[in-house]
C-alpha cells in the first residue's frame, strides 16, 4: 500500500525510564523516516536519569519536534502514563514505542501506517528483531512471536489463534486515534498487558489488528531466570485481574508449543546443551505466571516481592 507523504500523520509517544544511548539512536532513526514524524513525545519517569543522558549526549536541540514531560516513579502506570502521552497528541494516528526499541530502517512509520487505509484496522504492530548480543534462545523466541509474514487478525481468528489474536505489542505499535478515543483508550491502572487489554477491545468491537512484518524494530532482552519470574508474575496478575479479556484462552499451551519448537531448533543448530538453559528459564516463567494468577491468595508483602512493578501495589 502507498500512503501519503505530503505531511506528517503520526506522532510518536515513548515512555522513558533510565534511558541509554539506544534512545539517541531511536530518535535519530525517527528523524530520517520516509514518512515524516509529527511530534515526538517523551513521558520520562524520574527526571534525574533523563538529565544525565541529556548532559552526556547533548541531544535535545537536535530534535525541534521533541516534547519531554517528566513524572515521578510513583506516578508511572503502564496504562495511565501512555494515556497521558496520547492526550498531548492531536494527530489522527500515533505510534507507541519503548525507549529501547530502535527502528531497523527508514520505512518503519510508513509500513506501520499503510494498513490504516483499510477503515477496519485499529492497531498495527511491528516485527521485533534480536539485538546484537542477543542469546540464541531469546533470538529464536523473537522469530516465534514475530515471524516474517504479516497477518490481519479479527474476531474470526479467536477459535484458531486464541490469545494470539489480540497480541499486539506496544514496544512498537500504531493506533487509529478516533477508535482509541471511542474505546476509551488504555485501562488507567494496569500492572502489565495494557496493549493486549486494549487490543481485545479492538477485536470485540469488530475491528482488526495488523501484524505489519515489514515494519521492523531491533528489540530484545537477555533476562535471567529470576527476571523472567518477576515479569511473568506480573503477566499472571494481569490475566487474573481481567478475566473478561483472558479467560477461556489458554496461554500455557502456547508456552509449551514455544518450548517444543525451541528444543527442535537448538538440536537443529547443534546446540542441544542449551535445552538445559531453556528448561531453567521456562520453569521460572511458568512458576511466576502460576503464582501471579493466584496473587489474591498471597500476603501483600510476598506479592510485592515477586512483582516487577512494585509501585503498582502502593
Amino acid at each position: 500500500m502507498e500512503i501519503r507523504k505530503m505531511k506528517s500523520e503520526a506522532d510518536v509517544i515513548i515512555p522513558v525510564y533510565k534511558p541509554t544511548e539506544k534512545l539517541i539512536r531511536l530518535l535519530d532513526q525517527l528523524k530520517h523516516q520516509s514518512c515524516p514524524v509529527g511530534r515526538i513525545i517523551l513521558i520520562n519517569t524520574e527526571q534525574k536519569y533523563f538529565d544525565q543522558l541529556a548532559k552526556d549526549y547533548d541531544f535535545i536541540k537536535q530534535y525541534p519536534n521533541l516534547t519531554v514531560k517528566h513524572i515521578t516513579r510513583e506516578e508511572f502506570d503502564h496504562g495511565k502514563t501512555r494515556n497521558y502521552g496520547v492526550s498531548l497528541s492531536e494527530a489522527p494516528y500515533f505510534v507507541l514505542m519503548t525507549d529501547d526499541a530502535v527502528p531497523y530502517d527508514e520505512k518503519l512509520i510508513e509500513n506501520l501506517l499503510a494498513p490504516f487505509e483499510t477503515e477496519k484496522v485499529g492497531v498495527t504492530y511491528a516485527r521485533q528483531l534480536p539485538a546484537e548480543g542477543c542469546g540464541v534462545i531469546e533470538s529464536y523466541t523473537r522469530s516465534f512471536n514475530y515471524p516474517e509474514a504479516s497477518r490481519i487478525k479479527s474476531a474470526e481468528d479467536l477459535d484458531s489463534m486464541g490469545i494470539k489474536t489480540f497480541f499486539a505489542s506496544n514496544v512498537c505499535a500504531a493506533y487509529r486515534r478516533s477508535l482509541f478515543d471511542e474505546l476509551e483508550g488504555f485501562t488507567n491502572h494496569t500492572i502489565f498487558n495494557e496493549d493486549m487489554i486494549y487490543a481485545r477491545k479492538v477485536i470485540d468491537s469488530g475491528n482488526q489488528i495488523v501484524y505489519a512484518a515489514q515494519a521492523k524494530v531491533v528489540h530484545s532482552h537477555n533476562y535471567s531466570g529470576l527476571e523472567q519470574f518477576h515479569r511473568n508474575f506480573d503477566l499472571g496478575v494481569s490475566h487474573a485481574e481481567y478475566p473478561q479479556v483472558f479467560s477461556g484462552l489458554s496461554t500455557e499451551s502456547e508456552g509449551i508449543r514455544l518450548v517444543k519448537k525451541t528444543c527442535k531448533y537448538l538440536c537443529s543448530i547443534g546446540k542441544p546443551w542449551l535445552i538445559v538453559k531453556l528448561f531453567w528459564q521456562s520453569g521460572w516463567k511458568y512458576l511466576g505466571y502460576f503464582l501471579g494468577k493466584r496473587y489474591c491468595y498471597m500476603p501483600r508483602k510476598l506479592v510485592k516481592a515477586f512483582s516487577m512493578n512494585k509501585y503498582y501495589w502502593h
